[in-house]
């Protein structure tokens, strides 16, 4: 039976049997599924399986009472409480309520209003259950975890925030360093809303001359279908949107506004249903500051930000990002991924990765490309034109205190020797520095 026809299924938890089977009547009466329990530690060993809509549980108990009980069901998964008792007064249901508690009820009750009250908390707890399966279902069909691939909490928070965009058709402004994948969060954005069946149309606004950007954004009358016509009913993404000309912003402006626009040579409006999706790799704060962004646009385009993390916020993901790169391109080229060596962890993790995850890829490539001739490291894929030491620490504690000498050096010589400064920048205490100094055998004089 789907679960929106099933039954509303309830625990009763109550140390009074002649309340427990009062409360059992006038639920089941109610088409309620009921399970009885005289003791909150035994309901609790059986939530898991039973998986009620709803708990329906006296205060004052032998053993684990009610408030007691709201301590142990805190999962977002969980069913809500309710608490009924003879005894209550405004501190404890205000208690109850600040603990978790779904509602607060005195005995006596009035029957419909207790049921009106579990009525409500189970359908609660059904439409956010429906809501997380609609989320992970989502997921699987979008292949978000394929496409933005990681387990950093800025990724499992950015994959999250995406999931929560696509109800809606607000502009939605996708800031980041190039690389970071701005057109990629914009087709998610498209392939997860109700416009996935519509068109998803990309333009670089940098790669549009200025005297042609009004008949390529609007088209012109009997000459050429312009972006807005060819994205109605769909998604368009402007990258690089800073580039916009100023007089061009003033007709986007207007046409978010009114949803219709005129084509180049013509003096008639023609209505449009499209969701603006942009990007910028530049602060447009100061653009408008500058006066080559309209202040009025950029309020509208930045109804929703998505800030997507640089590959520095996510080190952790690095080589995991980069094995998926290898095993695609090995695919592709029909050869056998390498193995990663230590070597190749500490070069993938002291690069700073200034193309971030566009330029991970390119590296990847590149180190399957040097596979197929039976050659080649990782860091002579980061720096192909560079001549790479060809001493390769033995053990993974030598590759390590190699890639601390490194940062370290490279701190002390961006903060030209303040000790303070190259603390903070690496996140460790001074003492701690100190020491890391002393056993690696830097010489602060020579690096600077």
């Amino acid at each position: 039976m789907p679960d929106s026809l099933a039954k509303n299924k309830i625990v009763v938890i109550d140390d009074d049997r002649e309340m427990r089977d009062s409360l059992s009547h006038l639920l089941e009466a109610a088409d309620w599924h009921v399970d009885l329990f005289s003791r909150a530690e035994a309901a609790l060993e059986q939530l898991d399986v039973l998986q009620p809509h709803v708990v329906l549980s006296d205060v004052r108990m032998p053993g684990m009472d009610g408030m007691e009980l709201l301590d142990h069901v805190t999962q977002p998964s969980s069913p809500p409480v309710v608490l009924i008792t003879a005894h209550g007064d405004i501190p404890m249901a205000v208690e109850a309520i600040q603990k978790g508690a779904y509602g607060f009820i005195e005995k006596p009750f009035e029957p419909r209003r207790l049921l009106m009250v579990l009525k409500h908390a189970a359908d609660q707890h059904r439409m956010s259950a429906d809501t997380e399966r609609l989320k992970a279902r989502l997921a699987r069909l979008s292949g978000l975890d394929r496409i933005l691939i990681g387990q950093s909490e800025v990724l499992t928070a950015l994959r999250e925030e995406i999931l929560n965009l696509i109800d809606t058709n607000a502009p939605v402004m996708i800031l980041g360093e190039t690389g970071t994948g701005k057109e990629l969060v914009a087709h998610a954005l498209h392939d997860l809303s109700a416009r996935a069946n519509g068109p998803f149309k990309a333009v670089n606004c940098a790669t549009i001359p200025p005297d042609h950007f009004e008949t390529t954004m609007f088209g012109e009358i009997n000459q050429q279908r312009g972006l807005l016509d060819q994205a109605d009913g769909g998604t368009l993404f402007l990258d690089e949107i800073g580039t916009c000309p100023l007089q061009i912003q003033a007709k986007l402006l207007r046409m978010i506004e009114t949803q219709e626009y005129t084509p180049v040579g013509s003096d008639r409006t023609i209505p449009v249903d499209i969701r603006i999706l942009s990007a910028s790799n530049e602060d447009l704060r100061t653009a408008v500051q500058e006066n080559s962004f309209r202040a009025d646009l950029l309020y509208r385009l930045n109804t929703l930000v998505v800030n997507l993390p640089t590959l520095r916020e996510r080190k952790n993901d690095i080589v995991m990002l980069f094995s998926h790169f290898m095993e695609e391109y090995a695919q592709v080229y029909e050869v056998d991924a390498p193995e990663l060596t230590t070597e190749d962890m500490s070069a993938l993790m002291g690069h700073e990765w200034p193309g971030n995850v566009r330029e991970l890829r390119h590296v990847a490539e590149r180190r399957i490309l040097s596979s197929r001739c039976g050659r080649g490291t990782v860091g002579e894929a980061i720096y192909p034109t560079q001549s790479i030491p060809q001493e390769v620490p033995d053990t993974l504690r030598e590759a390590v205190a190699a890639f601390e000498r490194e940062i370290i050096a490279k701190a002390i010589k961006n903060h030209e020797g303040r000790m303070d400064a190259v603390a903070k920048t690496l996140g460790i205490g001074r003492r701690t520095l100190n020491d890391k100094i002393v056993k690696l055998g830097l010489d602060k004089s020579a690096i600077l």
